[in-house]
């Protein structure tokens, strides 16, 4: 294979996101044999940290994150053509790599999760329809280049990897980027609310399989046994039954867990999407074909409303 793989890292507040390791384990099933390259818009720290993972880190020295026409610009003057670009498929991912396709004049396939190799200068991508009820297959025409966006989660990442890559200034490659029709004002951060579920060990999860707000007592009794902390998926928030604190996904909060417990979630990528790191995860769903059962290490098809108190009594027993 002659095209080069790069991967687009995210960082925040001088640390790389977990999505850096699973950008690298993504990039290794297009091409096992591949030379990855990471691409750092961002401080040193950040890019000493990648280094530890790739063989080779190009650093940009601007730090324009959320600003994508900053980084775009850049990344147009920095890379190669031809080259296969993997960015998350997040918010800032969304708003990169479109554009960035159409600059590079290469493929740009969105929310991959799984890559079947390469035949006939075709990659074959695995995505996901209807909420993860439906998987396609595409065939992604690289031999000009192209963008892809990875969705969170997908790759377990190699947390033993190691490279102790080296790291290359390409600051100067990219230009003035003083210029910007955008201009980036702040982060709102929203309110923690009565628990900080980002800093939670253990979470108790509940999705629309809980049916009515009465029955929110007994998710709360489990996460009493267990020793965690209740937080949910969008249409708990939606009906008003739990608080926008507690919300898991991309329009809710990142957590990063030890155990995550999914009661009654369909798994769509929108709620995965804000489950970091590499937890172990406990399915309990009454529908066999759930999206979630992909993600979990232990799967239980059973309604929650009958198998959640008796779970509850086994764990106090054992206590």
């Amino acid at each position: 294979m002659s095209q080069q793989i790069f991967a687009y890292i995210a960082h925040k507040n001088g640390k790389a996101d977990d999505t850096a390791l699973e950008l690298l384990v993504a990039a290794k099933k297009i091409d096992s044999s591949a030379s990855v390259t990471a691409i750092v818009a961002g401080p040193d720290a950040v890019c000493s940290e990648v280094a530890a993972s790739y063989k080779e880190v190009w650093k940009i020295g601007i730090d324009a994150y959320p600003n994508a026409e900053v980084i775009r610009r850049a990344l147009v003057k920095v890379l190669p053509k031809g080259a296969i670009v993997l960015a998350p498929h997040d918010t800032f991912g969304m708003d990169l790599c479109p554009g960035l396709s159409v600059k590079l004049d290469s493929a740009y396939l969105a929310d991959a999760v799984g890559f079947e190799g390469i035949e006939n200068g075709k990659l074959k991508v695995i995505r996901q329809e209807y909420s993860g009820m439906v998987s396609t297959h595409v065939l992604c025409d690289i031999s000009g280049g192209a963008v892809i966006t990875v969705r969170a989660g997908s790759f377990k990442p190699d947390e033993a990897a190691g490279a102790g890559g080296k790291v290359l200034d390409k600051t100067g490659d990219a230009g003035d980027l003083s210029e910007t029709t955008r201009r980036f004002l702040e982060i709102v951060e929203a309110e923690a609310g009565d628990v900080d579920i980002t800093k939670s060990e253990i979470l108790v999860s509940v999705g629309r399989g809980i049916e009515d707000k009465d029955n929110l007592e007994m998710i709360s009794d489990l996460a009493k046994a267990v020793g965690g902390d209740v937080s949910c998926s969008r249409p708990i928030v939606d009906a008003k039954w739990l608080e926008k604190a507690r919300q898991v996904g991309t329009s809710g909060k990142t957590v990063k867990p030890k155990v995550y417990m999914a009661l009654g979630i369909s798994g769509s990528f929108q709620h995965m999407g804000g489950i970091k790191g590499n937890p172990f995860i406990v399915a309990v769903n009454k529908n066999a074909k759930a999206p979630i059962f992909q993600f979990a290490d232990v799967g239980v098809v059973a309604d929650i409303l009958e198998f959640v108190p008796e779970l509850t009594e086994k764990v106090s027993e054992m206590k």
